[in-house]
């Protein structure tokens, strides 16, 4: 998946599993951070981040990635 940086234009990859997914993104040159959106693989929210929220993100997405891990199968709610 391609995604050009709202900040410095610069595009980047990011490679999923799955077609959605909702959660932080780092551009790679110029470091802005932000909350994307991703639907049937486009790109349909792109919000700034600060670094606290971007680090509060990760940490989610970790303990959920865990979870899904433990319980395979089951699909998140959230």
């Amino acid at each position: 998946m391609k995604i050009k940086c709202p900040a410095c234009q610069t595009e980047g990859s990011l490679s999923l599993v799955e077609s959605n997914y909702k959660g932080p993104y780092k551009c790679w040159k110029c470091r802005e951070l932000f909350t994307i959106t991703l639907e049937k693989d486009k790109l349909t929210s792109c919000e700034p981040l600060s670094e606290e929220e971007f680090q509060k993100q990760q940490e989610i997405k970790a303990l959920q990635d865990k979870f899904n891990r433990q319980f395979p199968g089951r699909q998140d709610t959230g």
